[in-house]
């Protein structure tokens, strides 16, 4: 049995991360820890700053007082809103006939918190956009971007929509994180009995590096029992992935979350971030 963590807020994208997860607890016989994290910045927001000097100690007193009454309000709230987002997700999941489901709320930074969850855990599921995904629709999601930066574990990003999975696309280079998502392709039930493509990117004169690099994977996936369709594609990298998932019944996305870039220290890869903005598919990322 695997360990899921599902991160959740609540929104439209996080809502439909249930729906994978359910699938892949279906697909590993695994069990869901959903995780809700309220933001502690909401509560420091009404800290109690000293108005004294300026309003009269009088009132600022009553001040106080209110700010107490309205901060207790604010967490007994906060509290109501963590328990109807927990029980929706269990409802969902349920629904789907998935019953080992650990609810789990925290106060805090959902960043800070993620490790201790993280390290108990076999893959993630979150969405690539939260709260704010209608007012900032090319955006990804803060707390994703951080999360991929940081962990571990393979992680699966999920898309605005559900679809049954039948094929999935790797798109392999033969770095590190791409090793990394075929050592896990070959080894989880997760991919059993899907039709899996492979993708490699070639640009001008390093036609033989990424040819060997797409027959190594060609070779490990057949010796695990696949039978993958494998292509080797010529230009611009995000472009020619694109293409190829918008011409092709592509379900489901696989690729390393770091590039070779200076700065991966500070952001995900660039053709990552914009494989998950421009791709209205759910990804497996891996570093």
């Amino acid at each position: 049995m695997k360990h899921i963590l599902l991160c959740t807020d609540g929104s439209a994208f996080a809502q439909i991360g249930y729906e994978y997860a359910a699938w892949l607890a279906q697909r590993i016989d695994g069990a869901i820890e959903v995780l809700y994290v309220t933001d502690i910045r909401k509560q420091q927001a009404l800290s109690n700053p000293d108005y004294s000097g300026t309003i009269g100690i009088d009132a600022h007193q009553e001040l106080l007082d209110r700010l107490v009454d309205l901060e207790r309000e604010t967490a007994t709230l906060q509290h109501a809103r963590a328990t109807i987002i927990l029980d929706d997700a269990e409802e969902r999941l349920r629904s789907h006939g998935i019953d080992r489901i650990v609810k789990t709320h925290r106060t805090g930074f959902l960043v800070d918190l993620f490790h201790e969850f993280e390290s108990q855990a076999d893959v993630i599921v979150m969405g690539k956009r939260g709260e704010t995904a209608a007012f900032a629709s090319e955006h990804l999601g803060a707390n994703m971007e951080r999360i991929v930066r940081s962990s571990h574990k393979p992680c699966l990003v999920t898309s605005r929509d559900f679809h049954p999975i039948r094929q999935v696309v790797l798109a392999y280079d033969g770095g590190k994180g791409c090793q990394k998502a075929l050592d896990f392709m070959v080894s989880s039930p997760v991919f059993q009995d899907l039709t899996v493509h492979v993708i490699t990117i070639a640009k001008m004169g390093r036609d033989k590096t990424q040819r060997e690099n797409l027959e190594v994977a060609e070779m490990r996936l057949k010796a695990s029992g696949f039978e993958p369709i494998c292509h080797l594609l010529h230009g611009e990298t995000e472009n020619a992935i694109a293409n190829y998932i918008e011409t092709h019944p592509i379900d489901m996305m696989v690729m390393g979350a770091y590039g070779h870039s200076r700065i991966r220290h500070l952001v995900i890869g660039s053709t990552t971030a914009q494989m998950l903005r421009r791709c209205h598919l759910p990804v497996w990322l891996f570093r």
